[in-house]
């Protein structure tokens, strides 16, 4: 009876020392991912600044050359 009482702590001290291994692992993994979510989302938001940027140019820029056409008078031979 003792000897399977000590094996039976001893198996459960194995399994605790398991689920401690794979707890310092997953602890690990989601400080990594995390890390490069906050990366992530930075570029994110970057990309979404310069593409605003482009945008209101492409705005201005059609803007500009509509404005262009209205003003200029036909040409000479018409």
């Amino acid at each position: 009876m003792q000897q399977s009482n000590t094996e039976e702590i001893r198996a459960l001290e194995e399994r605790i020392i398991a689920l401690e291994s794979r707890n310092l692992f997953q602890d690990d993994a989601i400080e990594q991912l995390n890390k490069e979510l906050t990366i992530h989302q930075a570029q994110m938001v970057e990309l979404k600044m310069q593409i605003q940027l482009v945008a209101n140019r492409l705005k201005d820029a059609g803007n500009l050359s509509s404005a262009k056409e209205e003003v200029e008078p036909p040409p000479p031979h018409y």
